[in-house]
């Protein structure tokens, strides 16, 4: 598709030092939920070496009305000028690319293990296999140092209450709540087998910072988990 030219909406935090971003959607605009687009910065105020490009994971699904991505804010230029974008001003959307998306097998699951801004395809395509009614089993581990640090919880509770087939275990490595009974601590291959009794059965996506994702990769592949069963998107700078 051509290079868009698209208008912030609105935007609004989703986790500490995490920021949504809802743009109008353009006209005949298609993509594939768990896709991602480059976004530019028009003329940015403030530039740095890193450039003013970046790939976002949409975090709306494509039958919803408007485009949004997620990040986290770190202190670059780009981010800086993205936190103070205005509902109005614009950016260049270039998209959409990527592959990370849901398998067409309906009959063997999908697990997937995460770490936190690697939600946001997640969310992408959680939302859009529960407003199709699809027959995939879901199965999402999400990993985030605190409840104050998970982006998309009450989407994914939402979505957990919507759809039968969608199960959503939140996992904290670091401060968890006193009165928390769930999942705490980094995912190990028990949290796995708790969870997952068939190893083999499910198709596996891996979401997040490059190091998560590559330290669960070798440890699927540990626990003899077929490397064509793994589908895996890093997430660098975050």
């Amino acid at each position: 598709m051509p290079i868009q030219t698209v208008r912030l909406i609105r935007k609004e935090p989703i986790a500490r030092e995490t920021m949504a971003f809802y743009f109008e959607k353009p006209k005949d605009f298609d993509y594939r939920a768990g896709q991602f687009g480059d976004i530019t910065l028009i003329d940015p105020a403030d530039t740095d070496d890193e450039g003013s490009v970046r790939g976002f994971s949409f975090i709306t699904a494509p039958y919803e009305a408007e485009i949004g991505f997620a990040t986290r804010l770190r202190d670059t230029a780009f981010k800086r000028v993205l936190r103070n974008l205005a509902p109005g001003d614009e950016v260049k959307l270039d998209a959409p690319y990527g592959d990370f998306r849901l398998h067409n097998n309906e009959s063997r699951p999908a697990v997937f293990v995460i770490g936190g801004i690697g939600a946001t395809p997640v969310r992408s395509i959680v939302a859009q296999a529960t407003h199709d009614r699809t027959g995939h089993r879901i199965l999402l581990l999400h990993a985030n140092r605190s409840i104050d640090d998970a982006p998309f919880q009450a989407d994914f509770l939402r979505f957990a209450e919507q759809n039968p087939n969608f199960r959503f275990v939140p996992v904290f490595t670091d401060a968890v709540p006193p009165s928390w009974k769930g999942e705490s601590g980094r995912i190990a291959a028990a949290t796995i087998r708790r969870w997952v009794p068939q190893l083999a059965e499910p198709i596996w996506y891996l979401s997040g910072p490059e190091g998560m994702v590559k330290a669960m990769r070798r440890l699927l592949v540990e626990m003899e988990i077929d490397e064509d069963d793994i589908r895996t998107e890093e997430f660098a700078g975050y």
